[in-house]
């Protein structure tokens, strides 16, 4: 009798060991770059090719890191360990950034990558993003200031502040509005780009 108590004993510590040690498993999510629009773009191709480099990119400490960092009021925030980044925020952005800018300027070579050779002829955007709020079922905003350097001529700055609303719960539509967001940025680059290459 006295073993058969032993063993339940055993039996019973390993359960509960077990259930200690058992977790929810993380989520990773990516930001996408804009989709294609329907037909295509239709606007020609620059020749020779506007080159243009993503020359550097900061993000706020507090969001640079793999957990999801939510808005649950005006000054608190939340970190979610089980909601992550698949890669660094700031990578992300700046992938996003150069493939959207590559669909926006038709033709145009982008780098999301600040140690690309430095061509004369070439636009080097600067993105310093200052606010990146994350409240899940309600809105994405991001407040970036940005510059675009001409190969000739000053350098044209902006600020783009974005507001998107999150269409459903859960993350994935917080991620998607997110993405838009961003992709509104990259309108304001590349219609800066296109401004100064005008000139």
């Amino acid at each position: 009798m006295k073993r058969f108590l032993n063993v339940v004993a055993v039996l019973i510590a390993l359960m509960l060991i077990g259930g200690c040690s058992t977790s929810p498993r993380a989520s990773f999510y990516t930001l996408s770059a804009a989709p294609p629009p329907a037909g295509g773009i239709q606007a020609a191709v620059q020749q020779p090719p506007l080159r243009v480099t993503l020359d550097a990119i900061t993000v706020p400490e507090l969001v640079e890191r793999p957990q999801f960092v939510l808005r649950t009021g005006a000054t608190q925030v939340t970190i979610d360990e089980f909601a992550r980044w698949a890669d660094p925020l700031r990578s992300q952005i700046s992938r996003v950034l150069a493939a959207n800018l590559s669909q926006l300027l038709p033709g145009a070579l982008v780098s999301g990558y600040a140690q690309a050779p430095d061509y004369a002829e070439e636009y080097r955007v600067r993105v310093d993003v200052q606010s990146f709020e994350s409240a899940p079922g309600e809105m994405a905003t991001i407040a970036v200031l940005w510059s675009v350097r001409p190969p000739k001529g000053a350098t044209v700055s902006g600020r783009t502040i974005a507001h998107e609303a999150v269409s459903a719960a859960g993350y994935d539509a917080l991620v998607d509005a997110h993405s838009r967001a961003l992709a509104k940025l990259s309108g304001d680059i590349a219609d800066a780009i296109r401004t100064t290459s005008r000139q």
